[in-house]
């Protein structure tokens, strides 16, 4: 019996993770109102919105396997989710420049049989910048559908001096633990 993945989630990030990986799967959007998430905690936030997205979506029989994620930047016990315009992605960017922060993705995987939620965190630091090199990136597209307001996996890989911890997680899927955790599916 084959097993129907779907991914509840319209980030193109996690879409192009899966098809890197050669994993087939479907796209069903949860429609979900995540500011019902309040808490102030980087881990329960994106534990809890993997949760409510990932149950959203219907088991229509027992070859459907869900999986949700929620992504979220953390840095100096502040939630940097993704920023609403211009000077959000601005003081994000110059808060970050210089220093580390973490960043969490939370994932739910489920089935009719059983239901599996675990965080991932990286930690990232930063390159010191200037303020010519936070301008000439908030003029492009890249910051604004991004947690934190950068893209690991494009024009924002420039300000990365180290990550400990999975790349992928960063980009918005831990594929690596996401797989391995599949196998108990």
């Amino acid at each position: 019996m084959t097993k129907q993945l779907i991914l509840a989630s319209s980030s193109p990030r996690r879409q192009e993770i899966l098809k890197q990986v050669k994993i087939p799967f479907t796209i069903k959007i949860p429609d979900v109102d995540e500011s019902q998430i309040v808490t102030d905690d980087p881990y329960e936030k994106v534990e809890q919105l993997a949760k409510i997205k990932g149950s959203y979506i219907p088991i229509e029989n027992d070859n459907n396997i869900i999986i949700s994620a929620d992504t979220v930047v953390a840095f100096q016990n502040k939630i940097f989710e993704k920023p609403k315009d211009k000077e959000e992605a601005r003081a994000m960017i110059r808060d970050l420049s210089g220093d580390v922060h973490s960043v969490y993705t939370g994932v739910m995987i489920r089935s009719q049989e059983k239901e599996f939620v675990f965080v991932e965190r990286t930690e990232v630091e930063f390159w010191p910048l200037s303020a010519a090199e936070i301008d000439s990136y908030i003029a492009t597209e890249e910051p604004y559908d991004k947690a934190g307001a950068y893209g690991i996996q494009s024009v924002g890989a420039m300000f990365v001096k180290r990550i400990v911890g999975d790349y992928y997680n960063v980009v918005g899927l831990p594929i690596s633990r996401v797989l391995r955790e599949l196998k108990g599916f």
